[in-house]
């Protein structure tokens, strides 16, 4: 059984930063995709940042020049460091792994969910 378990989340003022953890935990082979999604009150989840297996990124152009994902393949982890954070991006952050690969089973995960708050 593949479990994603997301750490890192927490309160901070307008401005300030917080880095996010993902560790996918299992008998994992590979993982295509890993990524963040976020869910703010009143709207549907969005995606936040991907990145690749080799490492080729994507943003949302929300968070662009702000936000930076990495991943660590030999730990099964994906990070998200978080600057410049904004009141409206409170909410909660949900870890994605995308084609995780163990023995003859390919599927996707989900985090439980972090919240982030942001104060002004």
């Amino acid at each position: 059984q593949v479990q994603l378990v997301e750490s890192g989340g927490g309160s901070v003022q307008a401005g300030g930063s917080l880095r996010l953890s993902c560790a996918a935990s299992g008998s994992i082979l590979s993982i295509g995709v890993m990524g963040w999604y976020r869910q703010t009150p009143g709207n549907p989840r969005e995606l936040v940042a991907t990145i690749t297996s080799a490492g080729s990124t994507n943003y949302a152009d929300s968070v662009k020049g702000r936000f930076t994902i990495s991943r660590d393949n030999a730990k099964n982890t994906v990070y998200l460091q978080m600057n410049s954070l904004k009141p409206e991006e409170t909410g909660v952050y949900y870890c994605n792994a995308d084609r995780v690969v163990t023995g003859l089973r390919v599927q996707d995960y989900w985090g439980q969910g972090t919240q982030v708050t942001v104060s002004s």
